[in-house]
Protein backbone atom coordinates (compact mmCIF):
# COMPACT_ATOMS: atom_id res chain seq x y z
CA UNK A 1 0.00 0.00 0.00
CA UNK A 2 1.57 3.06 -1.24
CA UNK A 3 1.49 6.14 1.19
CA UNK A 4 0.78 9.21 -1.08
CA UNK A 5 -1.73 9.06 -3.58
CA UNK A 6 -0.40 8.71 -7.32
CA UNK A 7 -1.42 10.85 -10.32
CA UNK A 8 -0.69 9.36 -13.81
CA UNK A 9 0.21 12.23 -16.17
CA UNK A 10 -0.30 10.45 -19.91
CA UNK A 11 2.27 11.50 -22.54
CA UNK A 12 1.75 11.09 -26.06
CA UNK A 13 3.95 11.53 -28.74
CA UNK A 14 3.54 15.33 -29.15
CA UNK A 15 2.82 16.13 -25.26
CA UNK A 16 4.73 18.84 -24.50
CA UNK A 17 3.78 19.97 -20.78
CA UNK A 18 3.73 16.37 -19.14
CA UNK A 19 6.76 16.96 -16.67
CA UNK A 20 6.14 20.72 -15.33
CA UNK A 21 2.05 18.98 -15.08
CA UNK A 22 3.65 16.68 -12.88
CA UNK A 23 5.71 19.35 -10.63
CA UNK A 24 2.10 20.91 -9.93
CA UNK A 25 0.60 17.55 -8.68
CA UNK A 26 3.54 16.99 -6.48
CA UNK A 27 3.42 20.51 -5.30
CA UNK A 28 0.15 19.47 -3.87
CA UNK A 29 0.80 16.72 -2.16
CA UNK A 30 -0.26 13.84 -4.32
CA UNK A 31 2.96 11.91 -6.14
CA UNK A 32 3.00 11.88 -9.72
CA UNK A 33 4.53 9.77 -12.66
CA UNK A 34 4.79 10.38 -16.29
CA UNK A 35 3.35 7.43 -18.52
CA UNK A 36 3.89 7.08 -22.24
CA UNK A 37 1.27 6.27 -24.15
CA UNK A 38 2.41 2.32 -24.75
CA UNK A 39 2.42 1.71 -21.47
CA UNK A 40 0.05 0.20 -20.84
CA UNK A 41 0.45 -2.48 -18.33
CA UNK A 42 2.74 -0.44 -16.37
CA UNK A 43 -0.17 2.06 -16.02
CA UNK A 44 -2.41 -0.60 -15.23
CA UNK A 45 -0.52 -2.29 -12.62
CA UNK A 46 0.40 1.31 -11.04
CA UNK A 47 -3.46 1.79 -10.58
CA UNK A 48 -3.33 5.42 -10.25
CA UNK A 49 -5.96 7.08 -8.36
CA UNK A 50 -6.31 10.37 -10.50
CA UNK A 51 -5.00 11.28 -13.83
CA UNK A 52 -4.20 14.12 -15.80
CA UNK A 53 -3.79 14.55 -19.87
CA UNK A 54 -1.37 17.39 -20.30
CA UNK A 55 -0.86 20.03 -23.24
CA UNK A 56 1.12 19.73 -26.14
CA UNK A 57 0.15 18.67 -29.64
CA UNK A 58 -0.38 14.40 -29.37
CA UNK A 59 -0.14 12.89 -32.66
CA UNK A 60 0.36 16.52 -34.77
CA UNK A 61 -2.77 17.62 -34.38
CA UNK A 62 -3.48 15.25 -37.16
CA UNK A 63 -7.02 14.76 -38.18
CA UNK A 64 -8.41 17.32 -35.72
CA UNK A 65 -6.68 17.99 -31.98
CA UNK A 66 -7.23 15.13 -29.85
CA UNK A 67 -8.91 12.83 -32.51
CA UNK A 68 -6.03 10.28 -32.63
CA UNK A 69 -4.75 10.05 -28.78
CA UNK A 70 -8.47 9.37 -27.82
CA UNK A 71 -8.12 6.29 -29.80
CA UNK A 72 -5.38 4.62 -28.16
CA UNK A 73 -5.26 1.80 -26.18
CA UNK A 74 -4.36 4.09 -22.73
CA UNK A 75 -7.74 5.68 -23.17
CA UNK A 76 -9.57 2.49 -22.31
CA UNK A 77 -7.64 2.38 -19.47
CA UNK A 78 -8.15 6.29 -18.45
CA UNK A 79 -12.43 5.81 -19.67
CA UNK A 80 -13.27 2.53 -17.46
CA UNK A 81 -11.55 4.42 -14.35
CA UNK A 82 -13.25 7.60 -14.45
CA UNK A 83 -16.51 6.45 -15.26
CA UNK A 84 -15.43 4.31 -11.79
CA UNK A 85 -15.24 8.01 -10.60
CA UNK A 86 -11.58 8.27 -10.45
CA UNK A 87 -10.38 12.39 -11.39
CA UNK A 88 -9.14 12.77 -14.59
CA UNK A 89 -8.41 16.19 -15.53
CA UNK A 90 -7.40 17.30 -19.40
CA UNK A 91 -5.40 20.31 -19.86
CA UNK A 92 -5.75 22.50 -23.25
CA UNK A 93 -4.57 19.33 -25.90
CA UNK A 94 -5.43 16.44 -22.81
CA UNK A 95 -9.45 18.39 -22.88
CA UNK A 96 -9.27 18.02 -26.84
CA UNK A 97 -8.40 14.26 -26.13
CA UNK A 98 -11.50 14.01 -23.47
CA UNK A 99 -13.31 15.87 -25.96
CA UNK A 100 -13.14 13.18 -28.99
CA UNK A 101 -13.15 10.32 -26.07
CA UNK A 102 -16.70 11.11 -25.18
CA UNK A 103 -15.66 11.52 -21.42
CA UNK A 104 -17.02 15.12 -21.62
CA UNK A 105 -19.44 16.41 -21.64
CA UNK A 106 -20.55 12.60 -21.14
CA UNK A 107 -24.36 12.66 -21.37
CA UNK A 108 -24.27 9.76 -23.68
CA UNK A 109 -21.50 7.12 -22.79
CA UNK A 110 -18.82 6.85 -25.75
CA UNK A 111 -20.44 9.35 -27.55
CA UNK A 112 -18.66 12.31 -28.43
CA UNK A 113 -21.36 15.30 -28.17
CA UNK A 114 -18.90 18.40 -28.36
CA UNK A 115 -16.26 19.55 -30.49
CA UNK A 116 -13.33 22.09 -30.16
CA UNK A 117 -13.49 24.30 -32.95
CA UNK A 118 -10.87 27.17 -34.34
CA UNK A 119 -10.46 29.68 -32.30
CA UNK A 120 -13.03 32.96 -33.55
CA UNK A 121 -14.58 35.64 -31.85
CA UNK A 122 -14.69 39.83 -33.02
CA UNK A 123 -13.03 38.81 -35.66
CA UNK A 124 -9.98 37.43 -34.59
CA UNK A 125 -8.46 33.75 -34.86
CA UNK A 126 -5.66 31.45 -35.08
CA UNK A 127 -3.36 30.30 -32.59
CA UNK A 128 -3.97 32.53 -29.53
CA UNK A 129 -1.10 33.00 -25.93
CA UNK A 130 -2.00 34.97 -23.54
CA UNK A 131 -3.23 35.05 -20.07
CA UNK A 132 -7.30 35.36 -19.24
CA UNK A 133 -9.16 35.02 -16.00
CA UNK A 134 -11.88 32.57 -14.79
CA UNK A 135 -14.50 32.04 -12.33
CA UNK A 136 -15.74 28.54 -11.62
CA UNK A 137 -19.53 27.91 -11.80
CA UNK A 138 -21.90 27.05 -8.94
CA UNK A 139 -22.01 23.59 -10.70
CA UNK A 140 -17.85 23.50 -10.76
CA UNK A 141 -17.33 24.27 -7.54
CA UNK A 142 -19.43 22.03 -6.07
CA UNK A 143 -19.27 18.77 -8.26
CA UNK A 144 -15.93 18.63 -9.63
CA UNK A 145 -13.06 17.69 -7.04
CA UNK A 146 -10.46 19.89 -9.41
CA UNK A 147 -12.46 22.88 -8.72
CA UNK A 148 -13.51 22.72 -4.76
CA UNK A 149 -10.96 25.02 -4.00
CA UNK A 150 -11.52 27.85 -6.04
CA UNK A 151 -14.62 28.94 -4.55
CA UNK A 152 -15.55 32.21 -6.28
CA UNK A 153 -12.64 33.66 -6.55
CA UNK A 154 -11.26 35.36 -10.17
CA UNK A 155 -8.44 33.27 -11.60
CA UNK A 156 -5.71 34.57 -13.63
CA UNK A 157 -4.55 31.52 -16.06
CA UNK A 158 -2.89 31.19 -19.48
CA UNK A 159 -4.03 30.09 -22.23
CA UNK A 160 -1.94 29.05 -25.56
CA UNK A 161 -4.18 27.00 -27.97
CA UNK A 162 -5.84 27.16 -31.88
CA UNK A 163 -8.24 25.31 -30.98
CA UNK A 164 -10.05 26.33 -28.41
CA UNK A 165 -13.85 27.03 -28.81
CA UNK A 166 -16.08 24.92 -27.23
CA UNK A 167 -19.12 23.94 -29.51
CA UNK A 168 -22.11 21.70 -29.18
CA UNK A 169 -24.90 20.24 -31.68
CA UNK A 170 -28.18 22.17 -32.08
CA UNK A 171 -30.63 19.59 -30.21
CA UNK A 172 -28.58 20.44 -26.52
CA UNK A 173 -28.39 24.23 -26.04
CA UNK A 174 -30.25 23.26 -22.72
CA UNK A 175 -27.97 20.92 -21.29
CA UNK A 176 -24.63 23.22 -21.85
CA UNK A 177 -25.39 24.71 -18.19
CA UNK A 178 -24.85 21.48 -16.63
CA UNK A 179 -21.41 20.48 -17.99
CA UNK A 180 -20.10 24.13 -17.67
CA UNK A 181 -17.23 23.94 -14.96
CA UNK A 182 -15.33 27.66 -15.85
CA UNK A 183 -16.32 30.03 -17.79
CA UNK A 184 -14.25 32.84 -18.98
CA UNK A 185 -14.39 36.89 -17.50
CA UNK A 186 -12.94 40.02 -17.05
CA UNK A 187 -10.84 40.62 -13.45
CA UNK A 188 -14.21 41.69 -11.64
CA UNK A 189 -15.54 38.49 -12.55
CA UNK A 190 -18.28 39.83 -15.50
CA UNK A 191 -18.46 37.75 -18.47
CA UNK A 192 -18.58 38.67 -22.18
CA UNK A 193 -18.93 37.07 -25.48
CA UNK A 194 -16.79 39.61 -26.62
CA UNK A 195 -12.66 39.50 -27.07
CA UNK A 196 -10.86 39.55 -24.83
CA UNK A 197 -12.51 38.45 -22.53
CA UNK A 198 -13.75 35.67 -24.36
CA UNK A 199 -10.66 34.79 -26.14
CA UNK A 200 -11.92 31.97 -28.72
CA UNK A 201 -15.33 32.30 -29.13
CA UNK A 202 -16.25 29.76 -27.00
CA UNK A 203 -20.27 28.98 -26.46
CA UNK A 204 -21.66 30.53 -23.10
CA UNK A 205 -17.86 32.01 -21.93
CA UNK A 206 -16.74 27.95 -21.43
CA UNK A 207 -13.27 27.55 -20.85
CA UNK A 208 -13.63 24.06 -19.13
CA UNK A 209 -16.52 21.44 -19.35
CA UNK A 210 -17.39 18.33 -16.75
CA UNK A 211 -19.29 15.18 -17.03
CA UNK A 212 -22.07 14.93 -14.82
CA UNK A 213 -20.50 13.60 -12.27
CA UNK A 214 -18.04 16.30 -12.15
CA UNK A 215 -14.78 14.09 -12.03
CA UNK A 216 -13.66 14.38 -15.32
CA UNK A 217 -12.89 17.94 -16.19
CA UNK A 218 -11.66 19.42 -19.53
CA UNK A 219 -9.85 22.80 -19.30
CA UNK A 220 -8.10 24.54 -22.25
CA UNK A 221 -6.75 26.95 -19.65
CA UNK A 222 -3.23 25.93 -18.42
CA UNK A 223 -2.88 25.81 -14.33
CA UNK A 224 0.26 24.41 -14.44
CA UNK A 225 2.02 27.25 -15.98
CA UNK A 226 0.48 29.31 -13.34
CA UNK A 227 1.05 27.02 -10.44
CA UNK A 228 3.79 29.46 -8.93
CA UNK A 229 3.31 33.06 -7.99
CA UNK A 230 6.09 33.98 -9.82
CA UNK A 231 4.72 32.90 -13.03
CA UNK A 232 2.21 35.47 -12.82
CA UNK A 233 2.70 38.77 -15.17
CA UNK A 234 3.59 41.92 -12.50
CA UNK A 235 1.40 43.67 -14.56
CA UNK A 236 -2.29 41.29 -13.90
CA UNK A 237 -5.11 43.25 -12.56
CA UNK A 238 -6.93 42.10 -9.50
CA UNK A 239 -5.90 40.42 -6.29
CA UNK A 240 -3.57 37.91 -7.50
CA UNK A 241 -1.45 40.84 -9.37
CA UNK A 242 -1.21 43.01 -5.45
CA UNK A 243 0.19 40.08 -4.38
CA UNK A 244 2.24 38.96 -6.89
CA UNK A 245 3.74 42.59 -6.47
CA UNK A 246 4.17 42.22 -2.96
CA UNK A 247 6.26 39.59 -3.50
CA UNK A 248 8.79 41.11 -5.30
CA UNK A 249 11.87 40.91 -3.79
CA UNK A 250 11.24 38.72 -1.59
CA UNK A 251 12.85 35.63 -0.75
CA UNK A 252 9.57 33.48 -0.25
CA UNK A 253 8.57 34.29 -3.87
CA UNK A 254 9.94 30.78 -5.54
CA UNK A 255 7.96 28.50 -3.55
CA UNK A 256 4.55 31.11 -3.10
CA UNK A 257 1.61 28.97 -4.56
CA UNK A 258 0.00 30.89 -7.39
CA UNK A 259 -3.74 30.93 -9.05
CA UNK A 260 -3.43 27.89 -10.98
CA UNK A 261 -2.04 25.51 -7.93
CA UNK A 262 -5.69 25.64 -6.38
CA UNK A 263 -6.58 23.32 -9.28
CA UNK A 264 -4.52 20.95 -8.08
CA UNK A 265 -5.29 21.23 -4.00
CA UNK A 266 -8.54 20.73 -5.01
CA UNK A 267 -7.64 17.30 -6.21
CA UNK A 268 -5.56 16.69 -3.26
CA UNK A 269 -8.19 17.33 -0.36
CA UNK A 270 -10.38 15.07 -2.90
CA UNK A 271 -7.76 12.13 -1.74
CA UNK A 272 -7.87 13.16 1.59
CA UNK A 273 -3.85 14.90 1.74
CA UNK A 274 -4.90 18.70 2.65
CA UNK A 275 -3.60 20.63 -0.69
CA UNK A 276 -0.57 23.32 -0.46
CA UNK A 277 -2.51 26.29 -1.06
Amino acid sequence: MRNVPLVAVIQFPGSNCEYETAAAVRASGPDARVFRWNQLRELTDASPDAFVLPGGFSFQDRVRAGAVGAKERIMDVVVRMAEAGTPVLGICNGAQILVESGLVPGWRPGAVQAALAANHVSGRSGYLSRWVFLRATDAGRTRCPWLSRMGDRVVPVPIAHAEGRFVFPAEVPDRIPECAALVYCDVDGVESAAYPVNPNGSTANLAAIMNPRGNVLAMMPHPERACRMWQVPRATPGAWGDARAELDGDPGLSAAGGPGALVFDGLARSLGIGGAS
